[in-house]
């Protein structure tokens, strides 16, 4: 049996509705890592104190 390749496949970017996914370059030991980034859920707004009776 032949050993498996030292290269990893490109693999293309990622998207949903929230997150990008993205494919990082080998470092010297061969580790391909994700970069993530993340899209905000909702706005945030300023806290207000409320009116006194």
């Amino acid at each position: 049996m032949s050993e498996p390749s030292k290269q990893r496949p490109e693999v293309p970017e990622g998207e949903t509705e929230y997150v990008t996914t993205r494919q990082m370059k080998a470092n010297e030991k061969g580790f391909v890592g994700y970069e993530t980034t993340w899209k905000p859920f909702h706005k945030e707004v300023p806290y207000e104190t409320p009116k006194k009776p």
